[in-house]
């Protein structure tokens, strides 16, 4: 019987309907999504210690021989406890189970085991609670890492390590998509291996090898499907938009294009005037004027008798703009409405009904929205243009998906990520590239400080002098919540060529923690949080709140990295800068000095005055103000990882169903641009993938998500 990737996971030997709800919610469905859930972390259990070098925080791992017999006993109603002294040649350690009698037989007298847990000094000797255990035998050699799964509630470290490993066993007989001569060229080793490896190391060398594997593969795969994406959807046929007077737009604007906006628009006219449909992407720094582009776009549509759309990633993003361009386009007699989740339903048949009109008086002209334009019953009567803003939000089967409501209508995305064109065309190599470099005149510069903790009591009493004097402060945080972080952990990401790189991180702040901590110190102040995990709803609440000046100071994780524009901010304090890229950092400073006051951006990192490539960035962020010049440097000391993370997770989903579970931890530009090379070199010798069937699987798996046989 043959076991497809598309396999439920709950055709597993013991997973039953709870299991596989409890793997629902970890987004894990199949065979396949259960094979590639990659360990968050490992255990480094081969560090071990004697009972007397034991780090006092944190678990360890100790070689300890049994020396009394298990005893039992009863406390508290049903409670148990199970008591036996092991023993190093360093000392004597009490070892207690609570609620576990049924080990009193492993433990026997004279057998030695391999114990994991924390290691706490007693008066005389040492203590262990609950340990994890593994008999340790000369002759048969236990691992060093042992993998650490994401789970929910439910689940439990055994159970997924089990299932993994039955998986494994079945993918030992997948066949490896990737070119046999490619994988020799660059030096990678089996998928077969990698998968292993990935799972259950057996050093940090294999690890590190499996996870180049890995990170090139999903490299390759994603840049042949966007270059056969590319092919598929360049249409002919679109409505050639020749009417494009721009004058009674500029009339209305209090200020000139700058020459890059003027250059962009010109592109994008040129674009819009040929009978196929444009397929290009804006970026530039936030505050660049991207959206003045996209008005000028619109109203070249409507000019020439088409309707556009535009679509934001959520819903107060689409309100602003609509906010900002309904007036504009009013004036010019362009009816524009505004359709989200949150529109009432007679307001929405009223909308999709001017959408569909067929008399062109009663049309309506312009859309804007969130992902509620791709629900049902949204049709176009006159499509000719379709805008997305932060387009890395969406991707291409997004944009597909729009599009089909709009055949052959002009696509416009925008990005406000001001990423290396390098990088953009490998990321993006379906879609044509503006850059907008020059800011507009009186953009004022934010001052930017790196400090340490020492700094904490000057920090608050700065929050409180801000707020005091009527602005508005962000404070970004790496974390949601604290967690148990075990420093005993290797976590994947920090895996480097050969070994776990050296440089140890502080703790991360988290912005639940960090709010309670900080309205205590200043209880006279409106504090609030928001991350990724929240609702929409409620995450959008708390922003509206924050942008009506009802919150003084947002406690956030990277969430508001792209958000809503709110100019009376004129402090964003990021804890833990250390974590983040050049760019995250730009783009956060990016969110401050959007209206008159003068604005000052701080970056908190025990890292401050260093030597180490995190004291680097925090010294470039000091010194350079370019969006563009910060992105081509970050690149060349992060690799791409940094421009490929989601706020809030290192899983990233791009173009639509395509998922990077390990590109975003990648920071070697050179496997991000061999794996392109490789890419464009196979599809010019094999256009369609049809001498390669089974890496066309894997690509279309990726985009499509249709199941792939392993045996």
């Amino acid at each position: 019987m043959s076991v497809t990737l598309n396999d439920k996971i709950g055709t597993l030997h013991g997973v039953g309907p709870a299991k596989v709800a409890a793997y629902d919610k970890l987004g894990l469905h199949t065979l396949g999504d259960l094979l590639y859930h990659f360990p968050r972390a490992y255990e480094n259990r081969g560090d071990v210690h004697l009972l007397k070098d034991a780090p006092e925080n944190g678990r360890t791992a100790v070689v300890l021989t049994v020396g009394t017999e298990p005893k039992s006993a009863r406390i508290r109603g049903r409670m148990s406890l199970l008591k036996f002294r092991a023993f190093d040649e360093s000392g004597v350690c009490e070892i207690t189970f609570f609620n576990q009698e049924y080990l009193k037989n492993r433990f026997v007298l004279g057998s030695t085991f391999r114990f994991w847990g924390k290691v706490q000094k007693k008066r005389r000797g040492y203590a262990m609670m609950s340990p994890e255990s593994e008999p340790y035998l000369d002759d048969q050699p236990l691992p060093d890492l042992l993998p650490v799964y994401r789970l929910s509630q439910g689940l439990t470290p055994k159970l997924v390590s089990a299932n993994v490993t039955t998986v494994l066993s079945a993918a030992a007989l997948l066949e490896d998509p990737l070119p046999e001569e490619i994988r020799q060229a660059e030096r990678l080793s089996t998928l077969g291996f990698a998968l292993r490896n990935i799972h259950n190391p057996t050093d940090y060398v294999s690890l590190a090898k499996a996870k180049r594997r890995l990170i090139f593969d999903e490299f390759f795969t994603f840049a042949l499907g966007l270059s056969l994406s590319k092919k598929q959807t360049e249409k002919t046929g679109a409505p050639p938009c020749l009417q494009s007077d721009l004058t009674p737009l500029l009339t209305q604007l209090p200020y000139q294009l700058t020459a890059a906006q003027a250059r962009v628009i010109d592109e994008i006219k040129a674009d819009m005037g040929r009978p196929v449909a444009m397929s290009r992407m804006v970026v530039g720094d936030v505050g660049c004027g991207k959206t003045i582009c996209a008005a000028a776009a619109m109203l070249f549509a409507v000019q020439s008798g088409k309707q556009a759309a535009l679509m934001a990633p959520t819903e107060i993003l689409a309100r602003q703009h609509y906010h900002d361009l309904a007036p504009l386009f009013a004036a010019l007699g362009i009816k524009t409405e505004l359709l989200i989740g949150a529109t009432p339903a007679a307001e929405k048949r009223k909308i999709r009904t001017a959408l569909a009109a067929t008399d062109a008086a009663k049309r309506l002209h312009v859309v804007i929205g969130t992902q509620a334009l791709l629900s049902d019953g949204v049709e176009f009567a006159a499509p000719g243009l379709i805008v997305t803003d932060e387009q890395h939000r969406f991707g291409v089967k997004q944009r597909a998906k729009l599009s089909e409501k709009n055949e052959h209508a002009h696509m416009l995305v925008m990005s406000a990520t001001p990423i290396p064109r390098s990088l953009a065309l490998t990321l993006w190599g379906d879609l044509d590239l503006s850059r907008i470099d020059e800011m507009p005149k009186g953009r004022q510069r934010v001052d930017t400080f790196a400090v340490d903790e020492s700094y904490r009591e000057r920090l608050n009493a700065f929050i409180d002098k801000t707020c005091h004097e009527g602005g508005q402060v962000y404070v970004v945080c790496p974390a949601v919540e604290e967690r148990d972080a075990e420093p005993d952990e290797v976590m994947l990401s920090e895996i480097g060529e050969y070994a776990p790189l050296t440089d140890t991180q502080p703790p991360m702040k988290a912005a639940v923690q960090y709010t309670e901590a900080l309205q205590q110190s200043l209880p006279h102040l409106s504090i609030a949080f928001v991350h990724g995990a929240m609702k929409s709803k409620e995450k959008d609440s708390v922003m509206t709140r924050f942008a009506a000046g009802e919150i003084q100071v947002l406690v956030s994780t990277t969430v508001i990295e792209v958000g809503v524009n709110v100019p009376n901010a004129s402090l964003m304090i990021v804890e833990n800068a250390e974590r983040f890229g050049l760019s995250q950092l730009h783009q956060l400073r990016g969110r401050v000095g959007r209206g008159t006051r003068k604005s000052y951006c701080v970056l908190v990192s025990d890292t401050v005055g260093g030597s180490t490539p995190a004291a680097e960035r925090l010294l470039a962020m000091r010194t350079t103000y370019d969006g563009f010049a910060i992105a081509e440097r970050d690149l060349a000391l992060r690799g791409p990882g940094d421009f490929l993370s989601g706020a809030d997770s290192t899983a990233i989903r791009q173009s639509g169903g395509v998922k990077f579970r390990l590109a975003a931890l990648c920071d070697d530009t050179g496997l991000l641009s061999a794996a392109t090379h490789r890419a464009h070199e196979l599809l010019a010798a094999d256009a369609g993938l049809q001498n390669h069937p089974a890496l066309r699987q894997t690509v279309e798996r990726m985009f499509t998500l249709t199941p792939d046989v392993i045996s």
